[in-house]
């Protein structure tokens, strides 16, 4: 029977899964915007804009990740100390040759989700590793395939060699 009612999920009824996602040699906007989508839940048909829907994402790998063009060596972050004067700016090659390469998708990711206590929320379901240990074997996630879903998700001659492993 059709109802003129739309279904809206509530908090208790989500199912939320584990997806692991591996990162090596994807392109950053594009992987960002797929995890961006599994966090937000947008992939379910359940869902609801006001309800964290979304699935736990681990992302492994991140220090791996690349940029297409000259955007590694062009593309800039910046960031204000507080003080008068005080803003500081870093490449993306420097930011991935860094301490910590995985902010890089975090950022990434961070811009495409809504911003507020609900786009925080759902970004306390990403956790982003820059080598291919995590700890979250135990959780059992399902792999996600993000280099076979679109042939530009992998940068060049990258495709080939994926490919030719599996």
């Amino acid at each position: 029977m059709l109802t003129r009612t739309t279904a809206s999920a509530k908090p208790a009824e989500v199912e939320k899964k584990w997806i692991l996602i591996d990162a090596d040699g994807l392109v950053v906007g594009r992987l960002a915007s797929i995890v961006a989508n599994r966090l937000r839940g947008k992939h379910k048909a359940s869902f609801t804009p006001h309800v964290d829907c979304g699935d736990n994402v681990i992302v492994i790998n991140a220090d791996k990740v690349r940029f297409t063009g000259r955007k590694a060596s062009q593309k800039t972050y910046y960031r204000h100390t507080g003080y008068a004067g005080g803003i500081k700016e870093v490449r993306a090659d420097k930011v991935l040759a860094g301490r910590f390469p995985e902010r890089v998708l975090e950022k990434a990711v961070e811009r495409m989700v809504p911003r507020g206590p609900l786009g925080r929320q759902q970004m306390r379901n990403l956790r982003v590793f820059a080598g291919s240990e995590h700890p979250h074997a135990a959780q059992n996630p399902e792999v996600l395939d993000v280099a076979s879903m679109n042939r530009k998700n992998v940068l060049g001659s990258q495709v080939e060699t994926k490919v030719a492993a599996q």
